[in-house]
């Protein structure tokens, strides 16, 4: 890493991973209520070529992220510099999808993964190290985000969350350094490797969606909805998930159930996106 175009060929190598993760998400079916290339899931306004359009919308930012983590910085100013080019990424997206929401809970998080991978790679410091860094820059998010919260006249959906629940969403994941990929999606995922692809992907957003706090799911079915995802999910691994025909079976039933109930887990959706790209810069970082 001693010369310019290195450093720039190591960005566009992670934003790569990024958006193949990305893809990777999308693709896999049946994925309860979410889009697919098989389906839109609960989702009227979107289908499989809208995430193709908005993923590479925002691929460009996706390097940018990276770069962001190859300077001179202290994290918190890394962080306050990428969530300016996640501005800008959420812009391109919704021009891409007509004002659609596809990707915006993607962005961040990944954009921060993408960031503090970048910066251990600069740093010359192990993958273990990055869930510390992403702790480091994303430090005092969900205090700063949520101050003063009952002096506003109008609140968001996470502020709403945050006030009657305590659910800290996206910023309390992020601030926790994103345990549910790096402490659990990861291993279900490398543990799966004897599945197919598809199945290995749909076996572990099963297994994630069993602990994700989904905001999506709150915002579209309440507090009684996440508790019946959260439910069945546990049932459905306790069953073996998509190592077993049982499994699979109530996973294609869990489907159609979903999109009768217009539930989608968009955040964990989310969390399987960092997942697979904790997989691929693991494996990156091994061969650098």
């Amino acid at each position: 890493m001693d010369n310019v175009l290195s450093l720039n060929e190591i960005c566009l190598d992670i934003a790569s991973l990024a958006a193949k993760a990305i893809l990777y998400e999308v693709s896999c079916f049946p994925s309860p209520g979410l889009v697919s290339p098989v389906s839109s899931g609960s989702h009227d306004d979107m289908n499989y070529y809208t995430f193709i359009d908005s993923t590479f919308a925002i691929t460009k930012y996706l390097a940018l992220f990276a770069n962001e983590g190859m300077k001179e910085e202290e994290l918190s100013k890394i962080f306050l510099n990428i969530k300016k080019i996640g501005i800008k990424a959420e812009k391109a997206m919704f021009n891409s999808t007509k004002n659609v929401n596809t990707h915006k809970g993607m962005i961040f998080l990944i954009g921060i993964c993408i960031a503090a991978s970048s910066y251990a790679i600069y740093h010359k410091k192990d993958f273990y190290d990055i869930q510390n860094i992403i702790k480091s820059m994303c430090k005092g998010i969900v205090k700063n985000d949520f101050k003063n919260l009952e002096k506003k006249k109008k609140i968001t959906h996470g502020e709403k969350l945050y006030l009657q629940y305590g659910i800290t969403g996206i910023r309390g994941e992020v601030e926790d350094g994103i345990p549910l990929a790096f402490n659990y999606g990861l291993d279900l995922y490398e543990n799966s490797l004897y599945l197919e692809e598809n199945e290995r992907l749909v076996h572990t957003l099963i297994g994630i969606m069993q602990f994700c706090d989904d905001s999506t799911v709150i915002h579209r079915t309440g507090i009684e909805g996440l508790n019946y995802v959260k439910n069945v999910s546990k049932e459905i691994m306790n069953l073996g998930g998509m190592k077993t025909d049982f499994g699979k079976k109530m996973i294609n039933k869990l489907n159609d159930d979903f999109i009768s109930k217009n539930i989608s887990p968009g955040g964990s959706a989310d969390i399987l996106g960092v997942t697979i790209f904790l997989y691929f810069i693991k494996r990156y970082m091994k061969n650098l």
